[in-house]
């Protein structure tokens, strides 16, 4: 068992918070648009159609089992604290008092083409720009708020003494490659339950059928082309049953991460690793 390498999935991946989850993997991918030249109206008209839908997803089958161990809370009073003055100025919108809780220099973001952090700029700006705070209909203080509320974090294998979070669970890399491969699947569509004993139902409803109940290993997400409740994800077990699980019940691996060093002996927030919020 060994953590996963976040320098080799998130590059390929960037999901939002759980608390977005949802809206994300049932979003599906989106064809680019073709540019047209000068064209007669005809053929012009003619190549206009509508972009081909994407590819089916592959089809449902029995999968290895790739066990998880979730990842642990952070054990410090300390770092709670300042977590839960963070949730709450997320939760009033307040930038002077979230200041207050960011480093003033040195703060990081990690985007696929390096460091995107205006080094000339304070920690406070940065995060606003990553997160899209000052986006007057974005979601980045109820992102941010999520962030605070998630107790778990591990240390940053590129950051010394920054601890990130949502931390990954721990898993066998090698096994999960091979059913990624087996499955015809990226890592984009495979999520892990947040406790054992989840429940499958065979309808997007808590009164229906549970057909099964899932261990602590990953599962297959796959989203139905209209999706049918934001409030439930369709899985696919690793019997090769497909049914429904709520989307709280489901955590993504390769998040986005909030990152978290000490700061004159004080717990703050110091880096953002993502693409970021759209400006």
């Amino acid at each position: 068992m060994r953590p996963i390498d976040s320098r080799q999935i998130r590059p390929a991946l960037i999901i939002r918070p759980a608390l977005i989850l949802a809206a994300l993997l049932m979003a599906g991918a989106l064809a680019a648009p073709v540019a047209l030249a000068a064209q007669p109206l005809a053929e012009k008209q003619q190549r206009s159609a509508p972009p081909p839908a994407p590819p089916p997803p592959a089809p449902a089958r029995p999968y290895k089992l790739v066990a998880i161990t979730p990842p642990k809370a952070m054990a410090d009073a300390s770092f709670d604290a300042m977590r839960k003055q963070v949730g709450e100025a997320a939760q009033r919108k307040d930038s002077a008092v979230l200041a207050r809780l960011v480093v003033a220099q040195g703060f990081f973001w990690e985007r696929e083409n390096g460091d995107g952090a205006d080094k000339r700029k304070p920690g406070i700006d940065n995060l606003a720009t990553a997160l899209g705070l000052g986006n007057k209909n974005g979601a980045g203080w109820e992102i941010l708020f999520g962030y605070a509320d998630d107790p778990t974090a591990a240390p940053s294998p590129d950051h010394k003494g920054a601890f990130c979070a949502p931390a990954d669970p721990i898993f066998n890399g090698r096994e999960f490659d091979e059913v990624l491969k087996a499955t015809q699947t990226d890592v984009s569509e495979w999520g892990y339950p947040v406790s054992a004993g989840i429940a499958v139902h065979e309808a997007p409803q808590a009164n229906s059928l549970v057909i099964e109940k899932l261990g602590l290993a990953f599962v297959r997400v796959s989203p139905e082309p209209t999706p049918v409740s934001a409030a439930y994800l369709r899985v696919i077990t690793p019997a090769g049953k497909t049914g429904y699980i709520s989307v709280d019940a489901i955590a993504p691996i390769g998040s986005d991460q909030l990152c978290y060093v000490k700061d004159a002996g004080a717990w703050k927030i110091g880096g953002y690793i993502g693409g970021g919020e759209p400006q």
